[in-house]
């Protein structure tokens, strides 16, 4: 079993079986991390020391998820039992719910987790923000259409003298300057309400203490957890509500084929992911207030929102300069690594959006390209065939009864949001 410790501290002669083994969260240049922000977050605020803690464990979680390899591929993914430890502020209120916060683990990335906690005392003072008034809430603005939607409806919704946060995290430096762009065009498109955009870049390193390589696993699922501790790591500071806008269909994610039901039917923002992890993480103590605005709104739908604010011919343009592909590999083949695939089943939902919502659509997808090599590896990664399957089938109530939803999510209402997200993916493939 894969056992992997946080540490806040290094000797200078790290043990060779110490340093396999773990994950440093340094000041220095021997960080395992990038060097976003420290281990107390001081860069982002007065952050509680219990949220402070959920960036912690969601951070530890997602380098342990990077550094062991997966068994197989496609829909054949082992599921791997990781151990972790973890520095905490308060280690017997997070070993009281160790055992739930594993299980929501193992639901977001399918594999069976073990969680330890030790004792590490919260020493770091920051002063808050003087007289800046509170904000609204914090809006997670990666990059992708829904996230820039979910920051313009935010905008629309502020009154005089109200702000709001966008809170952006990126690991791969292709995103930065797409969240900045969409970030100033929420500004120009509604002018007015203040807003500031918190970007933090921090992400596992390649190379552990020693100068040994990490295995690189690419299929890394919980990463959406770091996105989302460090929301609420802002949004703690004023205990303010989080969103985490994200299209309900895509949300619920309904598998394309039987085979997809498990490693390939992610759980980002799926409803009962959330509402466990609001369970858990309030029942430590922590700020949880997660709210999804467009939990039962398809894509298209959500498309149509920002054609009644600000027009098609501004849509068109703000919705294109997103980032939905979910596609890596762009670069073996000399294109630029920011390009869309068309393919993926981001793209494909993106692409289906535009074509049910009536909005131009402006990106420059690599597909089709008639060039021999990148057609193959396009077509090993595509999504089409299976969806068109997907759109023939239909969906059944019993399909939705494996999916996992909460018992307050009705699966008539699930049905019904698939229903309509299938019939937008069907104005791509009539």
């Amino acid at each position: 079993m894969p056992r992997f410790t946080l540490r806040l501290s290094a000797t200078d002669d790290v043990p060779a079986a110490e340093a396999t083994s773990s994950f440093y969260w340094l000041n220095d240049q021997r960080s395992s991390f990038t060097a976003g922000v420290g281990p107390n977050l001081e860069q982002l605020g007065a952050v509680p020391p219990l949220n402070v803690d959920v960036v912690r464990i969601a951070l530890t979680a997602l380098s342990a998820d990077r550094s062991v390899l997966r068994e197989g591929r496609g829909s054949n993914w082992n599921q791997r039992q990781l151990d972790l430890e973890i520095p905490v502020s308060d280690s017997a209120a997070w070993s009281s719910a160790a055992d739930e916060l594993a299980r929501v683990l193992g639901f977001l990335s399918g594999d069976r987790w073990t969680l330890s906690f030790t004792q590490q005392e919260h020493t770091t003072t920051v002063t808050p923000a003087g007289a800046d008034p509170v904000p609204q809430r914090v809006v997670l603005l990666s990059g992708g259409a829904d996230s820039a939607i979910g920051g313009l409806i935010s905008r629309s919704l502020l009154a005089e003298g109200e702000r709001h946060v966008l809170l952006s995290h990126y690991s791969s430096t292709v995103l930065a300057p797409i969240q900045r762009h969409i970030a100033s065009e929420l500004a120009r498109l509604i002018p007015g309400p203040d807003q500031r955009h918190t970007v933090v870049h921090i992400g596992r390193r390649s190379e552990r203490i020693d100068g040994s390589p990490y295995p690189s696993e690419p299929t890394t699922r919980s990463r959406s957890l770091l996105f989302l501790a460090l929301g609420l790591a802002v949004a703690a500071i004023h205990k303010i509500p989080l969103w985490i806008p994200e299209n309900g269909f895509a949300s619920i994610n309904p598998p394309l084929g039987p085979e997809r039901l498990g490693s390939l039917s992610t759980r980002t923002t799926h409803p009962k992911f959330l509402q466990d992890l609001t369970t858990v993480l309030a029942k430590i103590g922590a700020h949880a207030v997660i709210e999804n605005p467009f939990a039962h709104t398809t894509k298209g739908e959500m498309y149509n929102q920002v054609v009644d604010l600000v027009g098609p011919v501004e849509a068109s343009a703000f919705l294109s300069a997103t980032h939905s592909c979910a596609l890596s590999g762009q670069w073996t083949h000399g294109i630029s690594p920011g390009r869309p695939c068309g393919i993926c089943f981001g793209c494909v939902l993106r692409r289906a959006s535009f074509a049910a919502s009536g909005v131009t659509d402006r990106s420059n997808y690599i597909a089709p390209n008639s060039e021999p090599a990148v057609k193959k590896w396009l077509d090993s990664k595509s999504v089409e065939q299976p969806v068109r399957s997907f759109i023939h089938r239909g969906i059944r109530m019993r399909d939705l009864a494996a999916l996992s939803l909460p018992t307050d999510y009705p699966l008539r209402d699930a049905f019904d949001l698939c229903q309509r997200g299938i019939q937008e993916l069907r104005s791509l493939y009539p």
